[in-house]
């Protein structure tokens, strides 16, 4: 089942692959947009904004990876999903655009039916009002569209940081991240700031969850980062 009039932006090198894959998207109802460079999509994306983005691995120029890291740092474009689209599927490669803030990838040849299966639950885990709008474990619960945090019915205030920590934790359970990871996904890479700072903000965070009993939560595992679990 496809997100229909959704908009899909393909940055793929190869015209005939390119012209495939639109296509197919189209055929399943999404809205399309072609770019063959990292250029090429930055125009498409200052026309219109698109709701995912698939790009290509290799490109000449700016690389996919790279372009992926500058659309993840920009303050318009970094919530856009990002699946990469690669022939290189080794574990190294696909660890290095995770870390670039790539939701998915598929490997080449990938199935048409995979890749719509892979585009839609990336969908709507960033879509608001798809099944991810509302996060939630054990009774504590982050509403994305209302950016509203409740712990067992209970109103929970929080800063905007400390709701942006709670939402990528929420989102990222049980996956220990260092301090410079949690520092690229919520504040961004463009932003300087020093590995303290996420120190502070943690400790915020647990406060403002100690009385609703989910501080625990909130993980540190030492010599390492952070981890958000329910398990002790």
């Amino acid at each position: 089942m496809s997100m229909p009039n959704k908009q899909i932006l393909v940055v793929e090198d190869e015209a005939p692959i390119r012209e495939m894959l639109k296509f197919a998207l189209e055929r399943a109802d999404f809205r399309v947009s072609l770019a063959g460079n990292a250029a090429e999509g930055r125009l498409r994306i200052a026309d219109q904004q698109p709701d995912l983005i698939l790009m290509d691995w290799m490109m000449p120029g700016v690389s996919g990876v790279e372009f992926a890291r500058e659309l993840k740092n920009g303050a318009t474009t970094r919530d856009v999903p990002i699946i990469m689209v690669t022939a290189r599927a080794e574990e190294e490669d696909k660890v290095r655009g995770l870390n670039t803030g790539c939701d998915d990838y598929v490997s080449k040849p990938f199935s048409f039916p995979e890749l719509m299966a892979r585009i839609n639950a990336v969908l709507r885990r960033s879509t608001p009002g798809g099944e991810e709008e509302t996060l939630s474990v054990a009774g504590l619960e982050v509403n994305a569209a209302s950016q509203r945090v409740t712990a067992r019915g209970e109103p929970v205030k929080l800063g905007p940081t400390e709701y942006r920590l709670l939402h990528f934790f929420l989102s990222h359970q049980d996956r220990v991240y260092t301090r410079e990871q949690v520092l690229d996904r919520v504040w961004g890479q463009s932003v300087y700031v020093e590995e303290r700072t996420v120190d502070v903000h943690i400790r915020r965070l647990r406060k403002a969850l100690e009385p609703h009993g989910f501080d625990g939560m909130i993980q540190t595992v030492r010599g390492t980062g952070y981890r958000f679990s329910e398990k002790v």
